[in-house]
């Protein structure tokens, strides 16, 4: 017969070093398999990361092409207020508008503003601009000198005539000396003359295949800019009251621009006999900080 062999407490605890070996190893090699793969999928998806974070090639149909680019940075300069044609040293009559009483403060200066916009100057430069663009961009210098001749004429008083005409001319030499243009000269000399500054504009605007409706914006704007530049120093208001004033007028300067670019030579009319007035009796006022 065979004897039975007995399991001793040895061997019970042998077994169970033996299962626990066991246990530990199949962990060990599970967390290692776990950190393999996990490894190798970080390798693989960082790559990925890189090359989804480099920068989309541009969208050529989704912006400015080089020509309206071109011309953006160009009307940015010529209409900014840093551009040298002296127009922070003239306040279109405002200044005596403001010793008379007729503008005491924000709402009162834009009303005064607003009305020079639509129905007073700043439409017949407006319609000036637009008619001195389409002559020069057509090369007809017989109707160009008309337009220039009749621009000059068209202000109301000498300082008037002294404010419009410096910034033409100084217009015209700053951009021609800064931005060299074929037949620019030969606009300027079609004119004839003194170039006012609406004209100047159009002219050079046109020079440099500036569109027209862009150009009577910007223009529109500078203008409205300096007045109310003035208007700020004179009465005085802040700079929030200022910019407050701007946004308001928006919607003027886009309706001006809008009847400025449909209109004629034969819609010209001003319907603001008080600015008008302004711009006489500043010529005679006995203190003031603005040359008109």
């Amino acid at each position: 017969m065979r004897r039975r062999r007995l399991i001793t407490p040895r061997m019970i605890m042998a077994i169970i070093i033996t299962i626990t070996t066991v246990i530990t190893m199949i962990t060990t090699a599970t967390i290692t398999t776990t950190n393999i793969a996990t490894t190798i999928t970080t390798t693989t998806i960082t790559p990925m990361l890189m090359t989804t974070s480099e920068p989309a090639p541009p969208d050529a149909s989704s912006g400015m092409n080089a020509d309206e680019a071109a011309a953006l940075y160009r009307l940015m300069t010529w209409l900014s207020p840093s551009f040298p044609v002296g127009a922070f040293s003239y306040s279109s009559g405002i200044e005596w508008a403001v010793e008379a009483g007729d503008i005491t403060d924000a709402a009162s200066l834009r009303d005064w503003l607003a009305a020079m916009l639509g129905d007073g100057s700043g439409f017949c430069d407006a319609v000036f601009l637009a008619q001195a663009h389409c002559a020069a961009a057509t090369q007809d210098s017989a109707a160009l000198r008309e337009i220039a001749e009749l621009a000059a004429a068209f202000v109301p008083s000498r300082e008037r005539q002294l404010e419009t005409s410096t910034q033409g001319r100084a217009f015209i030499e700053i951009a021609r000396s800064a931005w060299a243009c074929d037949g620019l000269d030969e606009m300027v000399a079609a004119c004839g003359g003194v170039t006012v500054y609406p004209v100047a504009v159009g002219i050079v605007s046109a020079a440099h295949a500036v569109p027209l409706a862009p150009a009577m914006h910007a223009f529109l704007h500078a203008v409205v800019s300096n007045w109310i530049s003035a208007g700020a120093r004179l009465v005085p208001l802040g700079q929030t009251d200022s910019q407050r004033i701007l946004a308001s007028l928006e919607a003027d300067v886009a309706a001006t621009a809008k009847r400025a670019l449909e209109a004629s030579l034969d819609d010209l009319g001003s319907a603001t006999f008080r600015g008008d007035l302004a711009s006489l009796r500043h010529e005679t006022q006995y203190t003031r900080l603005f040359r008109s």
